[in-house]
């Protein structure tokens, strides 16, 4: 199955060595645990040619409630580093449970003028689908400092560190398609097939969460596309009815292939539970005859492979492949 037309994605300008990229607190609070994953985040991306710095509200015990700062707060200082054009990247401090309080308030006209790469995952899924329903920004779910490019970098093998630190700075910097990303032996063939189409995704309850707001996608957008989702917390139950959500409301029978993250400490899905998150999957799915890819590294479970939303990708589920078929930024800001 191929994609059905839809608006060509707005691509971030590529990065080039020197520019500034700023780490800054888009959801929840910075602990003190957690400092040290910001520093190494900031190694991370000097390692990569790049200048760092941290923004204001990412500062050890500022909080609001469960939020880094007051939603207003955040959205202020978001649209002042998406105004500054010297700054050329965002990576979010950690996931949370903030974004929705502000979708409302992001300057969408500063994101058409100079759009740039905002790295995250988590509650950050939400900004990827917003804003790219919204302007068609590329949006970067990624890893980001907490406990990403701080934590789960540092426990992965030496080798596969520098395997990922190499694709992040070619998904940043290359204006040509990286294709396929690296595999990883858990990965598993759920659904046989072949699919080529835009990914769209992140975890799986902002997915719903978003197509619950003024902000949502069209569902035309969904028309051909790959479905990317992961999960943490909760329940399997939680899961299977996530999945209920998106077949009543017609993403399913839309979409052209999906790939499933690792779970992450989701109650009933622990070793020998039944239903898997593979029979849980298929069953929601019924007869619909698209491949599916499971346990793929995207999301909490580790190490992240970058799933730029809105770029075209490859997947054929029982090679068990997932290829980046367009670069994710381009030469000058835009299409």
């Amino acid at each position: 199955m191929t994609a059905a037309a839809s608006p060509r994605p707005l691509r971030p300008r590529a990065l080039r060595p020197g520019d500034l990229v700023v780490i800054a607190a888009l959801s929840g609070p910075l602990s003190a645990g957690y400092e040290p994953h910001v520093a190494r985040t900031v190694a991370v991306f000097e390692r990569m040619g790049f200048r760092v710095r941290r923004a204001p509200l990412l500062e050890v015990g500022r909080r609001h409630w469960w939020s880094a700062a007051a939603p207003a707060e955040i959205a202020a200082e978001l649209n002042g580093l998406l105004r500054d054009p010297e700054v050329r990247a965002i990576v979010a401090s950690d996931g949370g449970q903030t974004a929705l309080g502000y979708l409302d308030l992001i300057d969408v006209e500063a994101i058409r003028a100079d759009p740039k790469p905002i790295l995250g995952y988590s509650d950050i899924s939400l900004l990827h689908l917003v804003l790219h329903a919204r302007t068609g920004l590329v949006g970067f779910h990624a890893d980001m400092a907490v406990p990403g490019f701080g934590g789960h970098w540092r426990s992965a093998p030496a080798a596969r560190q520098a395997e990922l630190e190499r694709l992040y700075g070619a998904l940043l910097t290359s204006t040509e398609a990286i294709g396929a990303l690296p595999t990883s032996p858990g990965w598993e063939c759920w659904r046989p097939g072949r699919a080529e189409g835009r990914l769209i995704g992140g975890v799986i309850n902002r997915i719903v969460l978003a197509q619950a707001t003024p902000f949502a996608l069209p569902l035309e957008r969904f028309d051909g596309a790959v479905l990317f989702w992961e999960e943490m917390g909760g329940h399997a139950s939680y899961v299977w009815s996530y999945l209920q959500v998106m077949r009543h409301s017609g993403i399913l029978d839309r979409i052209a292939g999906m790939v499933v993250g690792v779970p992450r400490e989701i109650a009933g899905l622990e070793p020998g539970a039944s239903p898997t998150l593979r029979e849980i999957v298929l069953d929601v799915l019924g007869d619909r005859d698209i491949p599916v890819l499971g346990n793929v590294d995207i999301g909490h479970a580790g190490p992240n492979l970058p799933m730029p939303v809105g770029v075209r990708v490859g997947l054929d589920a029982q090679r068990r492949t997932l290829a980046l078929l367009e670069p994710a930024v381009g030469r000058e800001p835009g299409p």
